[in-house]
């Protein structure tokens, strides 16, 4: 196999996934464009994810002032890999548009890392936000669902992709403004097996955390059909 896999690299280098460059290693990004990413590390909001600037020496479960004020979450915590601006937006938009699924793998590598105090305290199933059928014909994947295909294989976790469905076709979030993100979200998602949800402590995955919205509504959904906790994992987060 690895005679094969060197031979195949000499006809077919691999290449970086963000910026086309020809690598030494198997690793899937140049140290490059590696050093450019703004991984988001403690001390950050320990429910919301939310990154803190002027903390830097604290760690542990602190709470941010939106969050402190909020005591009833519809989830237990939120995490992502890094912040999403445009030294990292390439790596999503290319796996999202640019039928680049084999950066699946690399991004949910750091997905599992974001996520490893998820994992600690315990995750049933993982389940990707959906696409509505219309959608995923047009786009021929869902990049979620390829994230959390990659989340259980690394993690062991049951992975279902089949139970939570968005039942109706809205514009693409990318287009609306904050409060216009919501209300085209509203009461879009459902879940079709309650028995595969209740009682289950669920990851939801998706690529891009902006105002959280889609998230929001999927949590809505899955904590109506019983979901005994709810936690979200993302490659990006804007800040």
């Amino acid at each position: 196999m690895s005679i094969l896999k060197d031979i195949l690299n000499c006809f077919l280098p691999p290449r970086c996934l963000k910026c086309g460059n020809v690598l030494k290693d198997d690793l899937g990004i140049c140290s490059e464009c590696l050093e450019k990413i703004h991984f988001i590390t403690e001390p950050y909001c320990y429910r919301c994810g939310q990154p803190f600037e002027f903390l830097e020496d604290k760690k542990g479960q602190l709470l941010c002032g939106k969050c402190l004020k909020d005591k009833r979450s519809l989830f237990r915590c939120s995490r992502s890999a890094f912040i999403y601006n445009d030294d990292s937006k390439d790596l999503i938009l290319n796996l999202k548009f640019k039928d680049r699924t084999d950066s699946a793998e690399l991004l949910a590598k750091m997905m599992y890392v974001a996520g490893k105090d998820i994992f600690s305290a315990g995750v049933d199933v993982i389940i990707p936000v959906p696409l509505h059928y219309t959608r995923l014909l047009k786009r021929r994947y869902n990049q979620s669902a390829l994230l959390a295909n990659e989340l259980s294989r690394i993690s062991g976790i049951k992975c279902n992709n089949l139970s939570l469905i968005r039942h109706k076709n809205t514009r693409p979030q990318v287009e609306l403004s904050g409060v216009e993100r919501q209300k085209n979200v509203h009461n879009v998602f459902s879940v079709k097996n309650y028995d595969a949800i209740k009682g289950k402590r669920v990851l939801l995955v998706d690529d891009v955390l902006t105002t959280g919205a889609t998230l929001k509504e999927c949590s809505v959904a899955l904590k109506r059909s019983g979901a005994k906790t709810i936690d979200l994992l993302t490659i990006g987060r804007v800040i």
